[in-house]
């Protein structure tokens, strides 16, 4: 229900700005870079966000070892693990989706 809120409220507020800019819209200076940087995106969540969350994690970890609760522990770090897994299944074909492409659609 929030989310629905906020795409209204945004799509509302995006509306109102392109229809208060008169002329043709222009969404970057000319002469500046107009595609995304992804390889600096992925680099900068790998080197500062990612230590940054297992680390909390591993806190969180110790945290419920010294209560003793360590069968909680050992679920947490299971699904830690296989989350990981995921994150590195998707890193792999962030890599490798060019060729998966290209092969698909030749």
């Amino acid at each position: 229900m929030i989310l629905i809120e906020l795409g209204r409220a945004v799509s509302t507020h995006a509306a109102d700005l392109l229809a208060a800019t008169p002329g043709k819209r222009v969404l970057a200076a000319p002469g500046q870079p107009t595609d995304i940087n992804t390889q600096g995106l992925v680099t900068f969540f790998a080197t500062k966000i990612a230590p940054i969350l297992l680390a909390v994690l591993g806190i969180v970890f110790i945290g419920r070892a010294g209560k003793g609760e360590i069968s909680k522990v050992l679920t947490s770090s299971a699904i830690a693990i296989i989350g990981l897994a995921f994150i590195a299944g998707a890193v792999s074909l962030f890599f490798v989706g060019e060729y998966l492409v290209n092969l698909a659609f030749k």
